[in-house]
């Protein structure tokens, strides 16, 4: 299993530093309770009025295997070549209007942003690692899935055992033990208004 600790240059908790995007998966399951565990720390996300606009679409290889098959055909043929060794992949929906009176939601995405985030963070908590994509057939997911059509398909996770760069082609590889970078706070941080980064 590749670690990639974040270089940090403040203290964050050990779990933000512990989170990143492989590519390389073992082909081990993942399970129903670890799904759930998943799952649940995604219903706790913060949303706007307390919404919860998000829909997860989800399949795991060894239980579900003709629906990991569906989800799996839905992503980009780059996203194919190293995802069906994930143990669980999973489509985002945003639903875009408030249910209590159809007037739109502007956040929705957000929200699912902050849910998908919990996800990955307890996904390093149970020792798995997690990947976000949006390289995946968006229309297609919107007929396929079934899903409402005031929900927008925004995002694909693919969720499993971690395993060695080795396991992937040589230039997938490569990226999978390039160091981790970051811009730093003062290109993205600003005091009262833009242009004035902020003094840490």
């Amino acid at each position: 299993m590749t670690e990639k600790t974040a270089p940090t240059a403040h203290p964050i908790h050990p779990l933000l530093a512990a989170r990143w995007s492989p590519r390389a998966f073992t082909g081990a399951p993942v399970t129903a309770e670890q799904e759930a565990s998943l799952l649940e720390a995604g219903r706790w996300a913060a949303s706007c009025f307390n919404e919860q606009p998000w829909v997860f679409i989800t399949a795991r290889k060894d239980a579900e295997p003709e629906a990991f098959a569906k989800l799996l055909s839905l992503l980009s043929v780059n996203n194919q070549g190293w995802a069906p060794a994930a143990g669980l992949l999973v489509i985002g929906f945003a639903r875009t209007k408030f249910a209590a009176n159809g007037n739109p939601n502007a956040v929705a995405y957000y929200d699912l942003g902050q849910a998908v985030a919990q996800m990955a963070l307890q996904a390093v908590e149970l020792g798995l690692g997690s990947h976000q994509m949006r390289g995946f057939d968006v229309e297609r997911a919107r007929v396929e899935l079934a899903v409402p059509a005031d929900h927008d398909p925004v995002v694909a996770v693919a969720f499993g055992v971690t395993g060695a760069p080795d396991l992937l082609p040589e230039a997938l590889a490569a990226r999978e033990v390039a160091p981790r970078v970051r811009k730093p706070i003062t290109e993205f941080a600003h005091v009262g208004a833009f242009g004035t980064p902020v003094k840490l």
